[in-house]
């Protein structure tokens, strides 16, 4: 089983920057593609940002040119930095990763979220 622990979250001012990660811990053979989601009150989860084992990156819309993902397969860890943080990027960040098992199957692994509010 894969665990996926994420971290960095918090208050941050309209303009400023925070960095979240995503620790992947358990038992498994090898992480594949991993990714960012995140969901806004009364919205429904949208992916902000995607990498694959090979660090190629796919971005939304809204975030291209602002958030940066990027990954460290040898600790198991992705993050995600943002800056120019808006108002509208408020939401619970929620971490994703499929990993394959010893048992050559694919799993989709979620993480518990982590909370970015952007105020003054």
């Amino acid at each position: 089983q894969v665990q996926l622990v994420e971290s960095g979250g918090g208050l941050v001012q309209p303009g400023g920057s925070l960095r979240l990660s995503c620790a992947a811990s358990g038992s498994f053979f090898r992480l594949n593609a991993m990714g960012w989601y995140r969901q806004a009150p009364g919205k429904e989860r949208e992916l902000v940002a995607s990498i694959t084992r090979s660090s190629d990156t796919n971005y939304a819309d809204s975030v291209k040119g602002r958030f940066t993902i990027s990954r460290d397969n040898a600790v198991n860890t992705v993050y995600l930095q943002m800056n120019s943080l808006k108002p509208e990027d408020t939401a619970v960040y929620y971490c994703n990763a499929e990993s394959t098992g010893f048992d050559i199957r694919l799993r989709q692994v979620w993480g518990q979220g982590t909370l970015v509010t952007v105020s003054s």
